[in-house]
């Protein structure tokens, strides 16, 4: 994989490695440090005092604050925590700073090693509308941007970008004139809390297409590998939620475009370590340059898994000065899923609290498993019993001896049926907090196949077998969408989610069952603890609320001698009970069901009629919990960072106008009028942190729309 002419003697060794980063990308790359016998320097905000990324590393350096602009956005303090905590090398991660060419030259006249591409290349590429120029002048096709000023209708719909930075923040779609002004305010406050660069552009919006970008490896001699396609049109905000390697369907001249492009774009600037061309695919088949990346994208695993690579570890071998031989060739194909704590039936609101239980599958012992590409090692599952691999496993005689396990992976909960090339990257363990200041992704999901067909399929039922026991997340999409029939067939663009997202999360049909199989775990427990009902037979009846829908579901049944009565369940019998594990047969077929408490919550995890996730409800309820008329409570938890103009107690308002803004993990999220009428309260004010469910405005609704 590297060329024999790279001198190890003249190559800076790097020995201790600061991620001026968190959460999953971290992890990720500690994960690689330890393979290669490298030290882990962790940075964090104070809400990340205890976070995963920081229990992991050998070293941590706080950066006092909370907000992104105190600490991950502090270059300064960055560059001091890694010479202080002794560290020769730093790795940017991806999001934050990690295109930031400021930062990088502050890294390198530091006197440490910066893993990531010269300053020279991110300024050139960092600036989205710099980069347009420079791929026009090199050839590259694109798309050309519009003055913001002289934007006519027929140019619609346009598309608000932020110059700097990724992760669809900053992006906004306008598709009416009147839209734009406010787009763009909207776009530059959201890029400016994330990148700390409020610059934004517009460019003509390209519905319907695909979005397929270009892995890119290049060293400091010249070499420049393209590791394929990858396509991530499944996004929601303009963010990737699933992705694959290779692009499907992708004609063969159009993939050899597409790289020719991107390294004619990686030589125009030198540049040198890990990138990624983005492109757009219109319907009609022509390509347009997106940006460039310069950095490791969040979906890099499903090229490691295609490739037998762990680009981590070659960010690290470039860095220190050796030089790509031969790239390795590809065989089958690999799915990413991005589990995140939101709920996209609402808007795609995200979630905070304590996630109770994370684990992939239902709980068994872990495994070791090789994949099925014959000779190679795969990606692997470790746990309890299970053998450490081999220290350097081989892929042949492209891989150097130097390059370790290119499928690392920690601990994960597995299940028997767990695929062979099941992956899971995770910045958090069962009992950490997802709180409000950053990115609310909880895992990515990776499975690697011979086949497109089988890696989705096996991504789909890991998913659905899961255990995930805390906030709302996006699972039952996930799902839903890697079997949908348009996904299945590889027919998809960024416009999938807007024609099916109301189908994707129509509420389960299962959710009575599922409260009645609590119930009745629930009457076990009381038994075991002596709170038994004197009269087994008397009915009981118990309430929840399922935290998906927000629907009230009421159960009533019996426990006699004879077995279950419920009423509504003709056709259940109660085959066996404890307070974790309830089996019954629906319909003549044995179901089983499995329950989890923690605190006033219950999980209710089964494969034939999914996941919920119930509270139970008092028969009396807490009058001091009722709200007056019209009040308007904070969606989430965050900070509002601006009011609408014109928005103050007296002003009439009509219902679905945005009366302000909070930010919440790094993105605004509109809150709008529920009703028409006259604000007679308001209590948010710029900069003000509210918690969900506080009083944000209170509306006295106009007698038109009260009747």
């Amino acid at each position: 994989m590297f060329s024999s002419a790279s001198s190890s003697a003249k190559e800076p060794a790097i020995s201790s490695v600061l991620v001026a980063n968190r959460g999953e990308i971290a992890c990720r790359v500690f994960r690689t440090c330890r393979e290669l016998g490298i030290a882990t320097v962790a940075v964090h905000s104070d809400p990340d005092a205890d976070a995963r990324h920081v229990r992991e590393a050998d070293a941590a350096v706080r950066l006092p604050g909370a907000a992104a602009a105190d600490t991950y956005l502090r270059g300064d303090l960055l560059v001091a925590a890694a010479l202080a905590a002794g560290a020769d090398a730093v790795h940017p991660g991806y999001g934050f700073l990690s295109e930031n060419a400021g930062f990088a030259r502050a890294v390198r006249d530091a006197g440490l090693v910066w893993i990531g591409p010269p300053p020279e290349a991110i300024e050139a590429m960092a600036s989205k509308t710099r980069a347009k120029r420079i791929m026009a002048r090199a050839g590259v096709p694109l798309l050309a941007p519009l003055d913001p000023a002289a934007v006519t209708a027929d140019d619609l719909p346009v598309l608000v970008k932020a110059t700097a930075g990724g992760g669809g923040r900053g992006m906004r779609v306008v598709r009416d004139l009147p839209g734009l002004e406010g787009a763009l305010a909207s776009a530059r406050a959201e890029a400016a809390a994330a990148f700390g660069d409020g610059e934004v552009f517009v460019e003509p919006y390209v519905q319907g297409a695909r979005h397929v970008e270009v892995q890119l490896l290049a060293d400091a001699h010249g070499t420049v590998w393209t590791l394929g396609t990858r396509d991530c049109s499944l996004q929601r905000r303009h963010q990737k939620v699933i992705e694959e390697a290779p692009a499907p369907d992708l004609p063969g001249h159009l993939e050899r475009t597409l790289c020719d492009a991107a390294a004619s774009a990686a030589r125009a600037i030198g540049y040198v370590n890990a990138g990624t061309a983005e492109f757009l695919i219109s319907a009609d088949g022509r390509p347009y340059f997106l940006e460039m990346n310069t950095r490791l994208q969040v979906e890099h695993p499903v090229t490691e898994a295609v490739y037998g690579v762990d680009l981590v570890a070659l960010q690290l071998r470039v860095a220190e000065g050796a030089a790509l031989g031969e790239p390795p060739r590809p065989s089958g194909h690999a799915v990413e899923a991005r589990l995140y704590a939101e709920d996209p039936a609402r808007d795609w609101r995200p979630q905070t609290g304590v996630v109770h239980r994370l684990a992939v599958g239902a709980e068994a012992s872990w495994v070791r498993r090789r994949d099925l590409r014959g000779g190679g090692p795969g990606p692997y599952i470790y746990g309890p019993g299970a053998p450490h691999p081999s220290p350097t496993p081989s892929l042949g005689p492209q891989i150097h001896d130097s390059v370790p396990d290119p499928h690392p992976s920690g601990p994960v909960a597995s299940c028997p049926y767990a695929p062979a090339g099941l992956r899971v990257d995770s910045g958090v363990e069962d009992g950490d907090r997802v709180g409000v200041h950053y990115d609310p992704l909880l895992a990515k999901v990776v499975v690697w196949a011979t086949t497109r067909r089988d890696a989705v399929r096996q991504l789909a039922h890991a998913l659905e077998r899961a255990r995930i026991h805390g906030p709302v997340t996006n699972r039952d999409l996930l799902v839903r969408s890697l079997r949908h029939p348009d996904f299945a067939s590889g027919r998809v663009d960024t416009g999938f989610y807007g024609r099916h997202l109301v189908s994707l999360t129509a509420p389960p049909s299962g959710a009575r069952l599922a409260a009645l199989a609590a119930a009745v775990a629930g009457a076990q427990g009381r038994h075991r603890f002596g709170g038994w009902r004197n009269v087994p037979s008397q009915p009981q009846s118990k309430s929840y609320r399922c935290a998906a829908t927000g629907a009230e579901h009421t159960v009533r049944y019996r426990l006699t001698r004879d077995g279950l009565e419920a009423e509504g369940f003709p056709d259940v019998r109660l085959l066996h009970a404890t307070c974790e594990r309830v089996v019954l047969e629906v319909d003549g077929v044995r179901r089983t069901v499995d329950v989890a408490s923690y605190g006033g919550d219950v999980y209710v995890d089964t494969a034939h009629v999914g996941s919920y996730a119930l509270t139970p409800l008092s028969r009396f309820p807490d009058p001091t919990g009722r709200t007056e008329p019209g009040s308007l409570l904070a969606p989430m938890p965050g900070t509002v960072v601006r009011v609408a103009d014109g928005v103050a107690v007296g002003a009439s308002v009509r219902a679905g106008q945005p009366l302000l803004w909070l930010e919440a993990m790094k993105m605004e999220h509109r809150v709008v009028a529920p009703a028409s009428g006259t604000l007679s309260a308001l209590n948010a004010v710029p900069g003000r942190q509210v918690e969900v469910g506080e009083l944000l405005a209170v509306i006295a609704e106009s007698e038109e729309e009260a009747s």
